[in-house]
Parts: structure tokens; C-alpha cells; sequence
């Protein structure tokens, strides 16, 4: 073997590792490594593993979320396959192809045009100049040109032509232009349709549901859901419960929009699936940790059968030395116990009277918590009351009444009264003031349907066109009402606070389950505040939000600055809904 062919063989084993810490997502020992193949590598010979080590390099950047760096490496890929493959058909005496078509270049191109998408994305949460998103956005569009303007009849390159088009999907919908988005994702889709896996073609279903969706086209939306579901009966899994639970209380919602019965059903189903998924995964980590342990002990006990002479052999020595040690260690901390005694009874008298204050202070504390809740508590059931007087009685009244006049109206022969009419308008009024003040008392839709509903119509309800708000909920059933409706109330209050104060022009409420915790994160791009200087506005108030989190055994967080946006973070334990057994 030549001095070269040594060289390349080193290089090549250390691609291969720099490969597994990668996929280990251990980035930062990726990147160091990817860079000394650089270094070590000669232009002239290992033109192919540089230009595979820039292109592993770029996919480290883009999962570090640096897209820009990423793009630069990826076109370094791309320039080192440009002369690796004009130098094949020179030396081959083969036909120029069109170099676009190889399956690297279109690798390339794909991810090149996906961190162009990123960074437009998040230039539309952070960026105020729209001609930088333009820039990025078509910047995006022109790499997933290169890749789609072929045809493919082979399965791998067909399948990057696939998520070319289902990105572009993306970026149409980013931009609310649906008609163009339903297009891309309908190539996309018939694409999968041939050569993808059940999992690729019924997240595609999923895609096409999510333009219905924002087009108010419930009943398309429910259909397309159900094609993906129906494709998803033939494979099981992880991915598949997890695909299928979004699918189900995708439908369940839509119907909901339709007020249709049949939306209880739907989200029952997709409550099962998620707790299938808990389960699932703490049999998996159970699993892992008791392989890990074993491995582990076999490893020990190999070492010990390897070493235990060896350690025979100190034992008698370290004996005798350790015995020594602790007989001069004795006598030291006699002679110090006399003197550490007198310093401590000193020391005693100060740290009683601190702890008494302590306790004070905390019982202080805990008091004026403790009235606060109540105060708040009672306040939120006064308000449950009024609104279920007003929605239960005060309406079915009005209705009655309203009824009443109906079957008045028939009793004329002839002209109806214009007083009789004029009463009917004043009762619908009325009727539809009692449902807005029912429901701004307590939503209706967090009563009947729970918080993850009940965010969405936040979302929906607040978005305008100076501020866009997103949500996402994961694994989000029905709790305890009481603890539904404390949740809900400190969400509504900071999202007040974004609209009042922020001056945002994104937001977005994250809400998930997750070892029986509910962790909650609210974001602004906002223009922050000095958390030093809190102050009481109008409502519940920062400070005693916090009061109302600790007294449900909860942890909350403020990330802000001036300028720099806000972040929330609160992390709540799960109170169950109560189950009521019938005997």
C-alpha cells in the first residue's frame, strides 16, 4: 500500500466517524473533526472527500440552526462536484450531461434552498425590511427550481423533486397564497403517491388538510384527513401513532367549525393515541436505561476479572498506609473539636434567631399568597357562576319570551304591530349581548372543548394585521376544570400584555404535556422590558401571576429586554380531570 493510499485510508475512517458524531448530534466534536479533513486533505487528490466533507459541514451549520454558514458549505459541496464530474467526462470521453441532474447536485440544491426558507421564515418573526424576505424567499425558490425542472423516474431522485415541491408548499402558504401552495403540495403529492414510504404520503394528506383548512374548507379538509388516515392502517409505530393523533384532532376540530357532534368522537380517539405515545416511550426509556446498566456491569465485572490479582497484591500495602492516615487524622481533629465546640456555640445562637426570622418571613409570604388566590379564585367562580346564570337562564328566558312574540305575530290578521317587531329585534339583541359577555366571562370553547381549542381561538381571535399569533399544543387533553380555566386565564392576561404593550408583530403560545407537566411558552418580537422595573398594569398583574403559579405548584420565567422581545416560560403539574364512576 502507498504512502497516498495510507493517507486517503485515514482520512476516509475519520469521515466516518466525524459522520457518527454528527448523527450522535454531538456538533461541536463534528465540526472540529470535519475541519482537520480539510486541513489534512490535498485539493488535487481528495477533491471527492472534501467535497463530501463540506456538504457534512453545511449539514452541521444548518442543524446548529446557522443557516448562513450552511449555505456557504454547500456551495463549496457543489463547486468541488462541479469539477469532480467535468473532470469524469473528460477522462471518460463521455457526452456532457446536465450536471443539475446528478443526485449530489440535487442534494445540494434542496438544502441550499431549505436554509434560504429558514432564514426567510424567520425573517418574517423578526425582520421589518420585506425586501430582505423577498430576497430570501425567491433566493429559496430559484435552488428548488434546479431541482424540480428535470423528470425522474428513479425513486431517490423523484423523492428530493418531492420535497422540493412540498417547500415550496411552504413558503406559499407562509405568504397566504393557497392556491399556489395546494398546487405544489398536489405534485409533491402524486410523487409519494409512487415512490414514498405510508409514513412521507400520509403527512403529505396532512399538508393538503392544513390549506383546506386556512381556506375555511372544513368538509374538503376532513376528507383529505381521512384518505391519510385510511393509508396509515397499513404500517404501526412511534411516528405513525404520533402522525395519526395530529390527523384526529385535526378532524375533530373542523367539525367543531361545522358544529358537528361527531368532533367529541375524533378528539377521544386522538386523546388515546397520545397516551399510547406516553406509554410507548417510558417502556423505550425503561428499556434503554436497563441496557445501558448491563453493558455497563459487564464491562465492570470484565475489568475486575482482568486487574483483581493486581489489586490482591496492593491490598496489604494500602491497609497499612490508610491505618496510619487515620490514626494521625484522629488525633488532629481532637485537638480542633474543643475549639470548634466553643466557635459553634457562638455561631448557634445567631442561626436560631435567622431561622425564627425566616420563618416569619416565609409564613408572611405564604399568607399574603394565600389571600391573593383566594381573592383570585373566588373572582373566577363568581364569574363561572354569572356566566353559566346568564348563558343557562337569563338566555333561555329571551328565547322564551322571544318565542312568545312568534306566536303572537300569527294572531294578527293582517299587519303585525310594529311594537311587536321591535320588541322581537330587541330581545335578539339582547340575546346576543348575554352570549359575548357569557363568553368573555368564561370561553365557552375552553369549557366545552379544553385548552388546546381554546388557545387556537386565541390565536385566531387576536391575529390582525399589525400582530400574527401562533400556537402549538402536543399531548393536550382535558384536565381538571378548575385548573383549565386558571391556565387559561393566565394566558389570556399575557397576550393582553402583548397587544397592549409589546408592540409585537409576531407572537406564539406553545402549550405541551410531557411526563405528566404542562409546560407553557409565550413569545414576542416585541420591544421587551427592564424586568428590574416590573410594573402593575391593569388585570391580574405580572407579580401576582407569579404568586398564582406557585400556589399550583408551578415554576415560571421572564427572559426580556428592552428591545430583545420577551419569552415565558411556565412549568405547571398536571391535575387530572376527576373520573365519576356511576354505581
Amino acid at each position: 500500500m502507498t504512502l497516498q493510499q495510507v493517507k486517503d485510508s485515514i482520512l476516509y475512517n475519520l469521515y466516518s466517524k466525524t459522520d457518527s458524531v454528527y448523527k450522535a448530534k454531538n456538533h461541536t466534536l463534528a465540526l472540529e473533526l470535519a475541519f482537520k479533513i480539510l486541513d489534512d486533505a490535498d485539493p488535487k487528490d481528495d477533491l471527492e472527500l472534501i467535497s463530501k466533507t463540506n456538504f457534512l459541514i453545511g449539514k452541521i451549520w444548518y442543524a446548529s440552526k446557522s443557516y448562513d454558514n450552511a449555505i456557504s458549505y454547500f456551495k463549496y459541496s457543489l463547486d468541488g462536484l462541479r469539477v469532480l464530474l467535468s473532470k469524469r467526462d473528460f477522462e471518460t470521453e463521455l457526452e456532457p450531461f446536465d450536471f443539475n441532474s446528478d443526485y449530489s447536485v440535487l442534494n445540494s440544491n434542496l438544502r441550499i434552498g431549505n436554509s434560504f426558507q429558514k432564514l426567510f421564515e424567520k425573517s418574517i418573526k423578526f425582520d421589518t425590511v420585506v425586501a430582505n424576505r423577498e430576497i430570501l424567499k425567491d433566493s429559496a425558490i430559484f435552488y428548488y427550481q434546479k431541482v424540480i425542472k428535470n423528470d425522474f423516474f428513479d425513486k431517490k431522485r423523484s423523492l428530493i423533486k418531492a420535497r422540493a415541491y412540498n417547500n415550496i408548499s411552504g413558503i406559499y402558504i407562509r405568504l397566504k397564497d393557497y392556491d399556489l401552495a395546494e398546487e405544489y403540495t398536489l405534485k409533491s403529492l402524486e410523487i409519494k403517491e409512487n415512490h414514498a414510504d405510508v409514513y412521507s404520503r400520509a403527512a403529505g394528506y396532512n399538508a393538503l388538510f392544513n390549506i383546506h383548512f386556512a381556506r375555511k374548507e372544513y368538509n374538503l379538509g376532513i376528507k383529505v384527513l381521512k384518505e391519510g388516515l385510511k393509508v396509515l392502517e397499513k404500517t404501526k409505530g412511534f411516528r405513525t401513532d404520533e402522525l395519526s393523533a395530529a390527523m384526529n384532532l385535526n378532524i375533530a376540530y373542523s367539525l367543531y367549525m361545522l358544529k358537528d357532534y361527531r368532533a367529541y368522537d375524533y378528539q377521544e380517539k386522538a386523546w388515546s393515541l397520545y397516551d399510547k405515545i406516553k406509554t410507548d416511550e417510558n417502556e423505550k426509556l425503561i428499556a434503554n436505561i436497563y441496557a445501558e446498566r448491563n453493558y455497563k456491569r459487564g464491562l465492570d465485572e470484565g475489568i475486575l476479572q482482568q486487574e483483581i490479582k493486581k489489586r490482591t497484591a496492593q491490598r496489604n500495602t494500602w491497609i497499612l498506609g490508610i491505618s496510619s492516615f487515620f490514626i494521625i487524622v484522629l488525633l488532629v481533629f481532637l485537638l480542633n473539636q474543643y475549639k470548634l465546640r466553643q466557635k459553634n456555640l457562638s455561631l448557634e445562637l445567631s442561626k436560631q434567631e435567622l431561622v425564627q426570622q425566616q420563618k416569619i418571613e416565609k409564613i408572611k409570604s405564604e399568607s399574603q399568597i394565600r389571600i391573593l388566590n383566594a381573592t383570585i379564585d373566588g373572582k373566577e367562580k363568581e364569574r363561572k357562576q354569572i356566566a353559566e346564570t346568564l348563558h343557562d337562564s337569563v338566555s333561555a328566558l329571551l328565547s322564551s319570551a322571544n318565542l312568545h312574540l312568534q306566536a303572537c305575530k300569527k294572531q294578527f290578521n293582517g299587519t303585525t304591530p310594529i311594537e311587536v317587531d321591535k320588541s322581537q329585534s330587541i330581545i335578539n339583541e339582547a340575546s346576543q349581548k348575554i352570549r359575548d359577555l357569557s363568553h368573555t366571562l368564561v370561553s365557552s370553547i375552553l369549557l366545552k372543548f379544553g385548552l388546546s381549542y381554546a388557545i387556537k381561538d386565541i390565536a385566531e381571535k387576536f391575529s390582525n394585521s399589525e400582530l400574527k399569533i401562533d400556537y402549538e399544543t402536543k399531548y393536550i387533553k382535558r384536565y381538571d376544570q378548575r385548573f383549565e380555566i386558571k391556565l387559561y386565564n393566565i394566558i389570556q392576561e399575557f397576550v393582553n400584555n402583548i397587544l397592549k404593550h409589546s408592540k409585537a408583530s409576531y407572537a406564539k403560545v406553545t402549550l405541551v404535556e410531557k411526563k405528566s407537566k404542562l409546560y407553557l411558552t409565550i413569545e414576542d418580537n416585541g420591544q421587551g422590558f427592564d424586568k428590574t422595573k416590573i410594573p402593575e398594569k391593569d388585570g391580574l398583574g405580572i407579580n401576582q401571576i407569579d404568586a398564582r403559579i406557585q400556589m399550583m405548584q408551578g415554576k415560571f420565567h421572564i427572559e426580556s429586554g428592552k428591545g430583545k422581545g420577551t419569552t415565558i416560560s411556565i412549568e405547571l403539574p398536571v391535575f387530572e380531570k376527576e373520573v365519576v364512576t356511576i354505581s
